[in-house]
């Protein structure tokens, strides 16, 4: 059956965790590019500053950081449960409090990220 999952936590965690990855991945290619421009075409790379400057850029920064603490938590969380195998039946608990951690951290980072774009 194609839809066997239900969206249970553990599937939820697995496909944030797929899809911030490739999230981070995607960014970690575009800053090769716009680092090489810094040689290549400086006119360009001033260019893509005032890019990540906008508000768009921001919310582009938000997102980035947001994929990567995600990322990083739910990576702990496997971790946790790998070395000791377990704290698996509290696999729910341990996703609900990496979001716990994921807003607690997330939301005072994503105000520092977005306050100059609206020039606090």
């Amino acid at each position: 059956m194609l839809l066997r999952y239900r969206g249970s936590e553990g599937m939820l965690a697995w496909a944030f965790h797929r899809i911030s990855g490739v999230a981070i991945w995607l960014f970690v290619v575009v800053h090769v590019v716009d680092i090489y421009l810094v040689g290549g075409d400086p006119k360009a790379y001033d260019t893509i500053l005032k890019v990540y400057a906008s508000l768009p850029g921001r919310i582009g920064e938000t997102l980035l950081g947001a994929a990567l603490l995600y990322h990083a938590l739910n990576g702990l969380r496997i971790i946790t449960m790998d070395f000791w195998p377990a704290l698996t039946v509290y696999h729910r608990q341990l996703w609900y409090a990496s979001w716990i951690v994921f807003l607690a951290v997330g939301l005072p980072g994503a105000f520092l990220i977005l306050k100059p774009a609206f020039g606090l």
